[in-house]
């Protein structure tokens, strides 16, 4: 057995001190964290691999609600490198305590992409007793599932005192819907999970974002207001390692959020200011897009604080406008010939105020996979919403994710599930879903709210 069924995750985020109305920001004092110190593999590894259900409520371990990702193709890294220890020791790491880090890396690997590759099974006993040995009395075994790929976002910590998250450095945690949207010349895998499964290795290397265009992300998170103004940052070409606002004539570095390695707690350009402007660095410590900086302040639906788990920010940039559903900037780092990536949106004003966006982000001849973004322009919350489209040619909808998806000969219409139908104002949600046939832009996009 290789699953690891979570719970909801306990969100890791610091408590807000809420200062007097004119009263200054108050920063907390929090426990220095380790640097990011944990020798990062330049060429692919092997390591055990499990599954999980999916990212706890209302957050994941880098700190995003889960129908925010730009995928639902995601892993969770290692919090502790501390073979036959299970103990939970206080996160984030301090840095005297930086021998006990995995390769979660105190969240700082948060919003990278791996490229995972299926390995052999084991013919034995992996069931991640800690202190023991993996694959007891049995053999890894090479099957026709070996070498199937697939290009996966980190987005959750693996903590658990098992020896899967304690003993194998390089463990992956695989999001249990992923499994069987592995790649193997051409085809989907559709049929590795549960029959053929076992009990796997994979190997796996850091990658760019595959085929990146466009620019980030910015959210405010639950709680956040003028006084504890809490962002997560997305959709990023390399990770990120830090976020700097200014304030007060300077450039300062935010506070991580915990060990959610993509929310930081920032500062307005005046004390208890609602404007924000930001710049970003990523995992190798570089300025993203050469110091572009990003202005924008904080969404009516926050006036007094956000109530939603996630409520988007339109900003600037010092570039020109940009919004987080706007591409502007390319990226092209390499990319595995399959799955192929496509960069091509199909984008339509819907009425009551809303838009949408269907992008397909892999395909491999006989199918694709497309990831769908539903944005609130309205000055209210939604209730709901019904997003519809039709196919160019004869594709299928046969897997969907975050929605109730149905479709009539050509014509798709999607409606929100019970946890993602209430959009706040500006606000984005999202779904996705895996379609049969060659990737075409689809037509007549059209969504509308309630």
């Amino acid at each position: 057995m290789t699953a690891r069924l979570r719970g909801a995750l306990w969100p890791r985020l610091a408590v807000p001190a809420i200062a007097a109305a004119g009263a200054a920001l108050i920063v907390l004092a929090l426990q220095p964290q380790a640097q990011a110190t944990v020798p990062e593999p330049s060429a692919p590894v092997t390591g055990n691999a499990t599954y999980f259900d999916g990212l706890g409520s209302p957050y994941g371990g880098c700190g995003l609600p889960q129908a925010e990702l730009e995928t639902q193709n995601f892993v969770a890294l290692n919090v502790f490198d501390t073979p036959g220890d299970g103990t939970f020791y206080p996160r984030p790491l301090s840095a005297a305590q930086a021998d006990k880090m995995g390769i979660w890396n105190n969240g700082h690997n948060c919003g990278r992409w791996v490229r995972v590759k299926i390995g052999d099974y084991c013919t034995g006993t992996n069931d991640g007793a800690l202190g023991q040995p993996f694959c007891r009395n049995g053999a890894w075994t090479t099957d026709a599932y070996n070498d199937g790929t697939l290009d996966m976002l980190v987005a959750d910590s693996c903590g658990d005192s098992n020896a899967w998250c304690r003993d194998d450095k390089y463990h992956l945690d695989l999001s249990k819907d992923s499994l069987n949207r592995f790649v193997k010349n051409g085809a989907a895998m559709t049929d590795l999970y549960p029959s053929h499964w076992n009990n796997r290795h994979v190997s796996w290397q850091f990658i760019a974002a595959p085929s990146y265009t466009g620019d980030i992300r910015i959210g405010f998170l639950s709680g956040a207001q003028r006084w504890w103004p809490a962002i997560a940052v997305s959709r990023l070409p390399n990770g990120v390692h830090g976020v700097e606002y200014f304030a007060d004539g300077a450039w300062k570095a935010a506070t991580m959020n915990g060990d959610m390695g993509q929310s930081f707690i920032i500062g307005g350009t005046t004390s208890g200011g609602t404007d924000f402007r930001i710049r970003v660095r990523d995992a190798a410590d570089a300025l993203l897009f050469n110091g572009r900086e990003y202005t924008f302040s904080l969404p009516s639906a926050c006036s007094s604080q956000c109530s939603a788990a996630y409520t988007a920010a339109t900003y600037t940039t010092n570039g020109g406008t940009s919004t987080s559903a706007s591409p502007s900037v390319s990226v092209s780092p390499s990319v595995s010939k399959s799955p192929s990536a496509s960069a091509s949106p199909s984008r339509s004003t819907g009425t009551g105020g809303c838009t949408a966006t269907v992008t397909t982000t892999s395909s491999w001849g006989t199918g694709y996979q497309a990831d769908v973004t539903v944005r609130n322009n309205g000055t209210a919350a939604s209730t709901g919403w019904t997003l519809k489209f039709s196919f160019a040619g004869s594709q299928t909808v046969t897997q969907s994710w975050n929605a109730t998806v149905t479709q009539a000969g050509a014509q798709v219409t999607a409606t929100n599930v019970s946890y993602n139908g209430a959009i706040p104002a500006g606000g984005t949600t999202g779904f996705g879903f895996i379609a049969g046939g060659v990737s075409q832009p689809v037509t007549g996009v059209s969504c509308s709210l309630t």
